[in-house]
């Protein structure tokens, strides 16, 4: 089989398209590239959904924490503490069990057991709490006069947010929020782990990583391949966000400009 047979045979087989079945035997690199590739289409589902609605609800967070209310200030305090304080995985294996109690409940809640969304509802709570705390540092961060000159030319409310506020929170905790965002992008992976099942042998990229390791018994081939796709997925991420950070940070002098400083996540 030619490695363009493969591509059309496996390259959508993730999403159930193509191939059912899985090779079973002589497994050729072009297969390996190409499933564990059609495997991250997976991956980039969950951190691009959990990043992109996790962007909006932390912004809410950070302001409702900033407030004066406590009605606000205390529901948004405990929610970022609870999703900060409190490992992923665990998170994927309460959110399973709580959702199969509600599914015992409600035929309606069956969908919250499934991969495709229960987890990405924890991984877009969980991304939503980290990326709240780095808005509301960056929103304590705005410095004062930049208030006091909205103030006097007469701006109050939602527009001296959507002016002056929301843009200064953004370009002070873009660098950090870069960061948030390449880690969400490989805590996808673990949802391979966690108790959401999946369906048909529609998995992500390690699913199939794992595979063609547990069948040839040497790992040093298809993890080397899953750690190059999301190297490539980086780059990508740090190419689109570097874009949006000088974007935010255009009206400002070269020198003053802040650079993106990717750090690793080697605990969380």
């Amino acid at each position: 089989m030619s490695c363009l047979q493969t591509l059309q045979d496996y390259g959508l087989r993730s999403l159930g398209i193509g191939e059912r079945l899985l090779p079973r035997s002589d497994f050729t690199l072009c297969e390996q590239f190409v499933l564990i590739g059609s495997g991250l289409i997976w991956n980039v589902y969950f951190g691009l959904l959990a990043v992109t609605a996790g962007f909006f609800f932390a912004t809410a967070l950070a302001i409702a924490k900033s407030t004066q209310n406590p009605v606000y200030r205390k529901p948004a305090e405990w929610f970022i503490f609870l999703f900060r304080g409190s490992p992923l995985f665990i998170q994927f294996f309460f959110a399973y069990f709580l959702f199969l109690q509600l599914k015992t409940v409600n035929p309606f809640f069956s969908p919250l057991t499934s991969a495709w969304l229960g987890a990405l509802l924890v991984l877009f709570l969980n991304t939503s709490a980290y990326s709240a705390e780095i808005f509301y540092g960056a929103l304590r961060s705005i410095p004062k006069g930049d208030i006091d000159a909205a103030d006097a030319y007469g701006m109050t409310g939602w527009s001296r947010f959507r002016r002056i506020t929301w843009p200064t929170m953004l370009r002070l905790a873009w660098p950090a929020y870069t960061n948030e965002a390449i880690f969400m992008f490989h805590a996808t992976t673990l949802v391979y782990f966690s108790g959401f099942p999946t369906w048909q042998q529609k998995g992500d990229a390690l699913y199939y990583a794992n595979y063609f390791a547990d069948k040839t018994f040497n790992p040093f081939v298809p993890y080397p391949i899953l750690a190059f796709y999301f190297i490539l997925l980086t780059l990508v991420i740090i190419g689109v966000y570097g874009q949006v950070n000088k974007r935010l940070n255009r009206h400002l002098p070269q020198a003053n400009r802040a650079k993106l400083k990717l750090r690793m996540n080697l605990i969380r």
